[in-house]
């Protein structure tokens, strides 16, 4: 049985653990929720990564086989120096799902919906500079995505006009695919299908991290399929955000 360790700035790394969930069911999860210092986007690159060094050592000092990094803001701060400072430990990042988009799109016209961390991470701007001469690509920050569903505003009037102001400027310029680039905002996927209409594809990269997990816990020879499904929550804040999404996904 493996020891799947999972962090976020909050809850939204709830959305990779639900992927995860379906493909490994009977191994130990556990979860970080670092919502005493969220949201990350616009905090500096050195925060967030002393604070994913201290939430990887509580992980590893819980029996973590392997670690994912859950968040894409982190992923783009802290992932090379977590990988360095720990050379043993695997680590699986975010990454915003452009391949597929540009792929994919007819318009030629893909947006992306991210925090300001992540769009200015060189993860995300390497991915970028391989396929915009072929697609154009125009970002926006999803301004209040994190704080509605941290605070569980999923759907309704104020989830529809916080989400419309950050969608409205990518489908102004023709986007038929939108990249959810950040762990926290297929929560708000039905809202984002929704005002963008039946022509746009959503995509949350969550799924191909699942897959990306399994394929390196079998690389490094991690039994899987051999337990019973467990899950330990903990978080640096209050309890409320990541029970009530939790309860969502579980």
């Amino acid at each position: 049985m493996a020891s799947i360790g999972i962090f976020d700035s909050g809850s939204g790394g709830l959305s990779v653990y639900r992927e995860l969930v379906k493909l490994l069911p009977r191994e130990r999860y556990i979860y970080f929720s670092d919502n005493a210092h969220c949201p990350y986007g616009e905090k500096t690159a050195e925060y967030i990564q002393d604070r994913a060094h201290v939430i990887t050592d509580i992980l590893l000092g819980m029996g973590a086989d392997i670690i994912v990094v859950a968040c894409n803001t982190a992923t783009a701060a802290a992932i090379a120096s977590l990988r360095a400072d720990y050379p043993d430990v695997p680590f699986i990042g975010m990454e915003p799902a452009v391949k597929p988009a540009a792929l994919g799109t007819k318009s030629g016209v893909i947006g992306v919906l991210a925090t300001a961390g992540t769009l200015k991470g060189s993860k995300y701007l390497h991915t970028r500079g391989q396929f915009e001469d072929n697609v154009h690509i125009i970002e926006h920050v999803g301004e209040g995505f994190v704080e509605l569903v941290e605070n569980g505003i999923l759907d309704g009037p104020e989830a529809e006009k916080t989400v419309r102001t950050s969608l409205q400027p990518l489908l102004d310029q023709g986007a038929d695919i939108i990249v959810l680039g950040c762990t926290h905002y297929p929560f708000l996927q039905p809202v984002i299908e929704r005002l963008a209409g039946p022509g746009v594809r959503v995509i949350d990269p969550a799924p191909a991290v699942a897959r990306q997990t399994v394929r390196v816990l079998q690389e490094k020879g991690i039994p899987t399929g051999e337990g019973t499904f467990s899950i330990d929550l903990y978080h640096s804040g209050e309890p409320d955000s990541l029970q009530r999404i939790y309860q969502l996904v579980s």
